[in-house]
């Protein structure tokens, strides 16, 4: 299999190159209208800043959605728009950037984005619900395990990783990993299926259109932690994740549920 091809998503997406501009103007628009604020610290270097959208109400609790782009490109600008599902339901939502690679490793990326979460959850009350998509996927998925001193973890009701990179040992053998840096041991550390099954709800979600790789990515991740997996039909990796825009999105209402309860 030439892994390069097989996880290449826009080469196999018709119409690819339009979707970042379309989410980067549909993101802008939405903070003009948003009650949010924006660029707000939470580490050191120009990329560790998270944006907080706030709902028209107390919060019931804190949604952190963290983005993909292979761990290489794309920053919270451009996903701004799906905060609107969550915030109708009444939850504050949150999204970080993070450094990329190759400056920083994946290990350093799960590091920022855990220290992103304890900055934010100090400020936002009541549980947190996670999603990521694709490497933001892997990502909230890593963010399960134990990490000694992370009060906030005890907070965490929900993850929900969305056609996420689960195992990262195939990408070694891609050229992205000139870049990415992966080797055996970060493969084994940083892969959420070598993880011990979380005891919070987990849903991992991923389009029927998706490529093979990442469905037996999902199916992979699903069968280690014996969590639920939803596959929507007709869905690729670029508009997976979309639903999050939309209140009554099944995807927004897997996000925000509580106790087997839709928020």
């Amino acid at each position: 299999m030439d892994l390069d091809d097989a996880y290449a998503n826009a080469a196999h997406i018709p119409g690819a190159d339009a979707y970042p501009p379309k989410w980067a103007g549909l993101a802008a628009a939405f903070r003009q209208q948003a009650r949010c604020e924006l660029d707000l610290p939470y580490g050191m270097s120009p990329r560790q800043r998270f944006d907080l959208f706030h709902p028209n109400r107390s919060a019931k609790g804190l949604v952190v959605f963290v983005h993909g782009g292979y761990w290489l490109r794309f920053d919270k600008s451009y996903w701004s728009h799906l905060a609107a599902g969550p915030l109708a339901h009444g939850w504050a939502v949150a999204m970080p950037s993070y450094d990329l690679c190759p400056d920083v490793r994946i290990a350093d990326i799960g590091d920022q984005v855990a220290a992103a979460i304890a900055v934010i959850a100090a400020r936002v009350p009541g549980p947190i619900h996670l999603v990521g998509h694709s490497a933001g996927g892997q990502i909230v998925a890593r963010m399960t395990a134990v990490r000694p001193g992370a009060s906030w973890q005890r907070r965490v009701g929900r993850v929900v990783p969305v056609s996420p990179v689960a195992d990262l040992a195939p990408l070694m053998r891609t050229s992205m990993n000139a870049d990415l840096r992966i080797d055996q041991v970060e493969a084994m550390a940083e892969s959420p299926v070598h993880l011990p099954a979380p005891t919070m709800p987990v849903t991992v979600w991923a389009g029927g259109a998706e490529r093979p790789v990442f469905l037996a990515q999902a199916q992979a991740l699903t069968d280690a932690w014996g969590c639920d997996r939803v596959i929507v039909p007709g869905l690729h990796h670029f508009n997976v994740v979309e639903g999050l825009a939309d209140a009554q999105a099944a995807l927004t209402l897997a996000v925000v549920r509580q106790g087997g309860t839709a928020a």
